[in-house]
């Protein structure tokens, strides 16, 4: 389909792309902001984790939780295996730490303070909220996999603001002063 253009009461020309290729629609979901989480974990000796801006809390009873990974992840098949698995909502102090594990190469927790708990589930510090999850399910989604985690612990970090995951950029909430 061809792009087609309106111009709205302010002014301001909207262009529409009707088409579905992957760069459109990474554009178009990139309009919906979302949080980003560390998933994470320390297996036979080695931290291994990556960053997710795709959590959604799925279940009170019982507790469930989900992160959509990518099939072409090569750090999620090392991650997997092991029976803990933590998961860190970061907050607006968190930009270095989205970035190292979202990176493709390098040492991923440079420079990150970090914490691992007996199972084997890792958390980086200043976390909002830590969640302590085993996988109970995967649910293969297109170019994704649906991870359905079950909740084991929760620990929260009252006044972590968290960081924003908008239109591939990282960002922010502000609030209006009262």
């Amino acid at each position: 389909m061809p792009e087609t253009s309106c111009r709205t009461r302010e002014g301001a020309v909207v262009i529409i792309d009707a088409g579905l290729d992957g760069r459109a629609l990474r554009e178009a979901f990139g309009q919906f902001p979302s949080g980003v989480v560390a998933v994470c974990a320390e297996v036979a000796g080695e931290r291994i984790g990556i960053a997710a801006s795709s959590f959604v809390p799925l279940s009170l009873d019982p507790p469930l939780v989900a992160v959509c990974i990518q099939n072409t992840s090569t750090t999620w098949p090392r991650l997997r295996r092991s029976p803990r698995i933590g998961i860190s909502v970061l907050g607006e102090g968190h930009d270095q730490a989205v970035l190292s594990l979202a990176a493709k190469t390098g040492d991923r927790f440079a420079g990150l303070l970090t914490r691992t708990n007996d199972g084997g589930a890792l958390f980086i510090d200043g976390a909002g909220l830590a969640l302590d999850t085993s996988v109970q399910q995967e649910v293969p989604a297109g170019d994704h996999r649906i991870v359905v985690m079950g909740v084991r612990e929760i620990h929260t970090q009252v006044g972590v603001a968290p960081i924003v995951f908008h239109r591939s950029s990282l960002r922010r909430l502000h609030q209006e002063p009262a």
